[in-house]
């Protein structure tokens, strides 16, 4: 039996079950909650260790390991990744939202266009537009059964000069692409030709299938302009709550404008229980990440099996990475209300709404899958009662 099989927190008080927010966007309560990206795992015993052993010494003066967590990001990806990475243009921030909330009034002016490529990530949105920039929409289009980027789209709106940052979602929440570099290389020479910045949200980064492989826009030779977010371990290791986010800045001139605003707002200062345990992660976890990502991709192949056997109305681009399922409804036949009936109160799944990712999404549904497979077929089998019940 894995240790990821029977393995489950549900406890009130997180917020995928929180009666008050499964009611606000469900509309009731009563259904099994696999709406936002968090996991259902214990953490690594590593991570539970370093926090103990800080938690035993029962003292919690001032100190600052970041020094040690940093270059820890650094090896981690060096091993991982061939990515030869200066632990010295870290930029600690509280989170990966809060990255590139600054990046994005450091890098573009009030106004600005910042281009996402859609469906995605519904926070890109928020961030976007509570900094008073101006969303730009790149849908992504499917090609041989899978997501692929628009590239003449990019290129016309690029071409239009309104649009001044990419925000790079890689691997993709929520299609689950881990781009190629073929893919990547002609992404960056647009980007150069306009001189358009790609900030790229590379969180996902560990969680990826056989046969893909994970390329960092740093690993791309004349990327100097060009910025990545990295070295939270929020969602490979499942410490939403505790981890810091990390920038990597190689451009000394922009380092200094990041770290001038984020040191103003003291936003780099974070606590003792995240540094040790971030250290561990990256030190310890790594049998424990391989051993998440094989048991997620036994997830998803039964989940593609399932859809192809017994729910053939139901459709899925089979996700390379993240541990996020992009479902299609639209061959139901049902308006959007419809299907929020089926799935949330007559399937009794609370997951995200695809309107979420972009408006043109109302038949599409994000689920996440870090749950022990048990519980996954069971939300599958209630899906398709309710399917077969139409």
């Amino acid at each position: 039996m894995s240790i990821f099989d029977t393995i489950e927190s549900g406890k009130d008080k997180f917020v995928k079950n929180n009666s008050s927010y499964l009611k606000s966007l469900f509309d009731t309560d009563n259904l099994m909650p696999l709406w936002i990206a968090d996991m259902d795992f214990k953490v690594a015993p590593a991570i539970t260790q370093g926090l103990q052993e800080i938690v035993n010494r029962g003292v919690y003066a001032y100190e600052d390991i970041s020094p040690e967590v940093k270059q820890a990001i650094a090896n981690w990806n060096l091993r991982r990744h061939g990515l030869d990475l200066d632990s010295k243009c870290f930029i600690q921030v509280n989170g990966v939202l809060t990255a590139i909330a600054v990046l994005l009034r450091v890098l573009t002016r009030e106004g600005d266009g910042v281009m996402i490529q859609t469906p995605v990530y519904h926070q890109f949105y928020t961030a976007i537009k509570t900094a008073n920039r101006t969303v730009v929409e790149n849908p992504l289009k499917i090609e041989n059964g899978s997501y692929v980027f628009d590239f003449e789209d990019i290129e016309q709106q690029l071409k239009l000069g309104k649009t001044k940052l990419i925000l790079l979602c890689n691997p993709h929440n929520p299609v689950g692409r881990v781009w190629n570099r073929d893919e990547l290389q002609k992404f960056i020479d647009l980007a150069n030709t306009y001189n358009v910045i790609i900030v790229s949200d590379e969180v996902h980064s560990e969680i990826v299938y056989s046969n893909f492989k994970f390329n960092s826009i740093l690993s791309f030779p004349n990327t100097e302009n060009h910025i990545a977010v990295l070295g939270s371990p929020a969602k490979t290791f499942g410490m939403q709550s505790i981890a810091n986010g990390y920038i990597y800045l190689n451009n000394k001139e922009r380092f200094n404008q990041v770290n001038n605003l984020v040191t103003s707002m003291y936003l780099h200062q974070g606590g003792a229980l995240s540094a040790y345990a971030i250290l561990a992660a990256y030190t310890r976890g790594e049998d424990w990440v391989n051993e998440l990502v094989a048991y997620l991709e036994k997830t998803v192949n039964w989940i593609q099996e399932f859809l192809n056997t017994e729910l053939p109305t139901v459709k899925m681009v089979k996700p390379e990475g993240t541990y996020q399922v992009w479902l299609d409804f639209s061959a139901l036949k049902l308006s959007e209300s419809e299907l929020k009936q089926l799935v949330f109160k007559e399937a009794k799944l609370g997951l995200a709404p695809g309107k979420l990712f972009g408006a043109d999404y109302q038949l599409y549904m994000r689920m996440n899958i870090a749950s022990p497979l048990s519980k996954i077929k069971t939300a599958f089998k209630q899906l398709k009662e309710a399917i077969d019940s139409l």
